[in-house]
């Protein structure tokens, strides 16, 4: 007769939910590490941060600043060279702003933080129409009182959370509107000549800090300015994107790209390359009179892509 082995608990095979478990807790932490490594690639890349900085980091309350701060962090712990990070909250009394919840975050953090106090909400309702859009104004009131704290507080770097998505957005949106071929730079130098702008998350997917705000679950406080105004050109823009990266996986990837491995010759801006005195010299230029050639494009970070209709 068989005998039938009975398994003891301690050897019983886990069930379905621990292996759920398991396996997002391997995927969040493939997440935290692929960010970790973009946003230090970035800042390798541009040099955003040197030793002895102290970086001023903009904590707004959504997810892409959440994140910034976080990966900062982690990455400063790991650094060959020392920095210092301080949290800046701009409260610009908006109605029904939870003030304590940025305070109570941090101070959970152990982090130095700041909160500065300015009503640019009134402002802006003041002057804005009905309607209209916010983010000009807000924009430019917000960067001048956070240049002043920077001023302030000793601060050398000033990091915001643009994101890759970020900055394809304002590609497209300087170019459908503003008739020129313009982003939003990884590191600048502020409009007084006195700051340096950087943005860490520069290679860093929306998707990823969407993701990794949930995972950390941040205490999103949503924008009642910004936020609220569903007919915005940019949110058309990444829709825009979003669907380009469903329909042909691989575009939006070369597009950013491009962002980097600029022609110059093959643009037409006069200023940037001097078409006028422009000669034949005698010394060939194998791709000088290539602007496309109708073959299947390809770039080292995607592979070879066919190419789609607009």
């Amino acid at each position: 007769m068989n005998e039938v082995t009975m398994a003891r608990p301690s050897e019983a095979l886990p069930d379905a939910a621990d292996k759920k478990a398991e396996k997002q807790a391997y995927e969040n932490n493939k997440l935290h590490k692929r960010l970790c490594r973009l946003v230090g690639q970035a800042i390798g890349d541009f040099n955003m941060i040197e030793d002895g900085d102290k970086v001023m980091v903009c904590l707004s309350g959504g997810k892409d600043s959440y994140a910034l701060l976080d990966i900062l962090m982690t990455l400063r712990e790991r650094a060959p060279i020392h920095f210092d990070i301080v949290a800046v909250n701009l409260d610009q009394k908006q109605p029904n702003f939870p003030a304590d919840v940025l305070p109570a975050y941090l101070d959970k953090l152990g982090i130095p933080y700041h909160i500065e106090n300015q009503d640019t909400y009134s402002i802006v309702k003041r002057l804005i129409p009905e309607g209209k859009t916010t983010c000009s104004l807000c924009s430019r009131l917000r960067r001048g009182i956070l240049y002043r704290v920077a001023d302030e507080l000793g601060c050398t770097k000033i990091a915001l959370g643009h994101h890759r998505d970020d900055i394809l957005e304002t590609f497209f949106l300087n170019m459908f509107f503003g008739a020129k071929i313009k982003g939003m730079p990884a590191k600048l130098v502020s409009d007084d000549g006195k700051h340096v702008v950087i943005r860490p998350l520069a290679y860093v997917k929306e998707a990823d800090t969407e993701r990794y705000a949930e995972v950390k679950e941040f205490p999103i406080i949503p924008c009642d300015l910004c936020g609220s105004q569903e007919n915005l050109q940019r949110k058309q823009i990444k829709a825009m994107l979003r669907d380009w990266e469903k329909k042909y996986p691989g575009r939006v990837e070369n597009i950013f790209s491009s962002l980097s491995t600029v022609v110059p010759s093959h643009l037409m801006d006069r200023e940037m390359f001097g078409f006028t005195d422009l000669k034949a010299d005698g010394v060939a230029n194998p791709a000088g009179d290539i602007a496309f050639d109708e073959e299947p494009c390809s770039t080292p970070a995607t592979g070879t892509i066919p190419l789609q209709p607009l």
